[in-house]
């Protein structure tokens, strides 16, 4: 295999390449951030007596990222503006949990440690961005050297004691009545092969579990139109991912900070690879209540 060496320039210096150019490839492919699968909501967004957000994304989990976006080295301005956007957007729409990214050629050591400060009470994701030259082509690489945790600080039955609960109905008129049916194949399943004292618990934002009346949210579900995305609580490995898309199960991503997979069923999935989600029932119980 031939060796070829990269070089890595700064746009800043760059005569021909600006921020807009940067900003246009993220919105047109936002995966290159490696913040999973979001979509782009709003680039330039206006902010009231603020500037302009420069892009705003959204996950499936309702997660807004505020990104804020800066050639050079990251300096206080940077990291005051990227602050205050996540701030106003999180006042102007409280339904959706809120994230503020700040991305930047050079994140110095300096920085970092500020930025690490705020990470304790604000959710903040810093990202680094490196610009690659290979004759006439430049390439983007994005690492994140920053990731957020402030909400890791509650656990996850404190989280959920603040979710609104709500009825079937809600789901039902949410989803349809026949997707909101495969929870209770998924709960025949668990009653099966885990316990059967086990219900279903419907809550304004998934459908957990409880047992013996105590939240037991080793597996939530989140029906849609026309399927339902089933998250299992589990650590990360190689081999549940080999089993996974080994079956051709529609894997969606991994939540690292809820430390959850989330995957796509339809109706002939749970006939189709019902051991295979026995096993990942079992695993997540037994890793969620031990």
């Amino acid at each position: 295999m031939q060796y070829i060496k990269l070089d890595k320039i700064s746009l800043k210096n760059n005569p021909v390449i600006n921020e807009k150019w940067v900003q246009s490839i993220i919105a047109k492919d936002p995966s290159v951030l490696g913040l999973g699968d979001i979509l782009l909501k709003d680039i330039e967004r206006k902010q009231p007596r603020a500037g302009r957000l420069d892009l705003l994304f959204q996950d499936e989990n309702n997660r807004r990222y505020c990104v804020e976006l800066q050639l050079g080295k990251t300096d206080e301005s940077h990291i005051i503006r990227t602050i205050e956007y996540w701030d106003l957007e999180k006042k102007r729409y409280p339904q959706y949990e809120h994230i503020a990214v700040i991305i930047a050629e050079d994140i110095t050591s300096r920085f970092l440690n500020v930025i690490s400060l705020f990470n304790s009470h604000i959710p903040i994701i810093a990202i680094q961005m490196n610009a690659i030259k290979f004759e006439d082509q430049i390439g983007l690489q994005f690492v994140t050297v920053l990731d957020e945790t402030a909400l890791q600080n509650y656990s996850e039955e404190e989280e959920q004691e603040l979710q609104i609960s709500v009825d079937r109905k809600y789901w039902e008129d949410k989803a349809t009545k026949d997707i909101v049916t495969l929870t209770d194949k998924l709960l025949a399943i668990i009653h099966n092969n885990i316990d059967e004292n086990i219900k279903l618990k419907y809550n304004k934002f998934y459908i957990g579990l409880e047992r013996n009346g105590l939240i037991n949210n080793f597996i939530t579900f989140k029906p849609r139109k026309m399927n339902i995305i089933i998250q299992p609580k589990l650590e990360r490995n190689s081999d549940y991912d080999t089993m996974i898309e080994n079956t051709g199960l529609d894997f969606l991503d991994y939540d690292p900070r809820g430390r959850r997979y989330r995957i796509k069923l339809t109706k002939e999935d749970i006939e189709t690879h019902r051991e295979v989600l026995v096993q990942l029932f079992k695993g997540a119980e037994k890793y969620y209540n031990n």
